[in-house]
């Protein structure tokens, strides 16, 4: 229950039902409601005059974020975004449950939206059926059907090509281990991913660990595009690979035929070259031979134009 104190306190007591299914309270009580989270917090009173402090719960990210463009209220909240300093707001909640202790003194703003999704596990991982492929990125659980054909089959020939001069050192300069779909886990967190293929120079991995996995980040990867991946490869992963500061990465698209190589500059990655079609190429880091792109293509289903 709430004092007669509280009562008066009108633009405290958002409905938090209202708030989540009424578009129009969010451009008249945020304002008001950012400007007094600023200046003073709620005490919910108990029988025994609980000590606790309790602040009410403002539709706001940052309170000058919606002083300055309520909208972003708005984009939040159809995204599903809703912590601050690790709270989550549950609206399939009762009113009185959306007034959640904190510091004394501390002013609490939050956003009234979905609940924060939680973050992926390893064991939702192990809990897939054997013909995916998992991956968590940034927190989300990525799953997509095992490689197509063509997918496959331009994996293998790239490994099998670059294995004998670069891993083997037959008739190359050798100095790399180069393993196919290696399970990376890389970050604190961390992030789980697996390429297509990826490489490593022996003076950072002299040999191949006996874990499933690695925390070691490669010094190349390579994705082989595909119609389901495309946009984590090209979005997610690539940002995760510059940040653990990979080298070199390669994107092949057996489609459309084409290689892309690209080096890391800084924190970004830059694109050296795209080659198309059956041509011979030059390609960092593996560079010291000449690759025939018309092998990667063989006897695969017609190119899309």
């Amino acid at each position: 229950m709430l004092c007669d104190r509280q009562r008066s306190r009108k633009p405290w007591r958002l409905n938090p039902h209202k708030v989540h299914n009424t578009t129009s309270m969010l451009d008249h009580e945020v304002p008001t409601l950012a400007a007094r989270a600023r200046q003073t917090s709620l005490r919910r009173p108990t029988s025994k005059q609980s000590t606790q402090t309790y602040a009410p719960m403002c539709v706001s990210a940052d309170i000058r974020g919606v002083e300055s463009k309520l909208s972003d209220v708005g984009r939040l909240r159809e995204r599903g975004h809703s912590a601050v300093a690790g709270h989550t707001l549950d609206t399939a909640r009762t009113p009185s449950e959306f007034l959640t202790p904190v510091d004394r003194g501390a002013t609490f703003i939050g956003v009234v939206a979905k609940p924060t999704p939680k973050r992926a596990t390893y064991a939702d991982l192990e809990a897939l059926p054997p013909y995916v492929v998992g991956e968590i990125l940034f927190g989300v659980l990525y799953v997509n059907p095992r490689p197509a054909m063509p997918h496959a089959r331009v994996a293998s020939k790239l490994g099998a090509v670059l294995d004998g001069p670069f891993d083997n050192g037959r008739e190359g300069p050798g100095g790399w281990i180069i393993l196919d779909e290696p399970e990376l886990h890389l970050g604190s967190e961390p992030d789980v991913l697996v390429p297509d293929l990826a490489g490593w120079r022996q003076a950072r991995m002299p040999h191949v660990p006996a874990a499933p996995f690695t925390k070691l980040a490669p010094d190349w990867v390579c994705e082989i595009l595909s119609a389901s991946t495309e946009a984590s490869d090209r979005g997610e992963k690539m940002t995760i690979y510059a940040r653990e500061r990979g080298s070199h990465a390669w994107l092949v698209d057996p489609a459309i035929r084409t290689l892309e190589v690209f080096r890391l500059d800084g924190e970004t990655w830059r694109m050296l070259k795209t080659w198309h079609g059956n041509v011979t190429v030059n390609a960092e880091p593996f560079d010291a031979i000449a690759l025939d792109l018309a092998a990667l293509w063989e006897r695969l289903p017609p190119s899309t134009p």
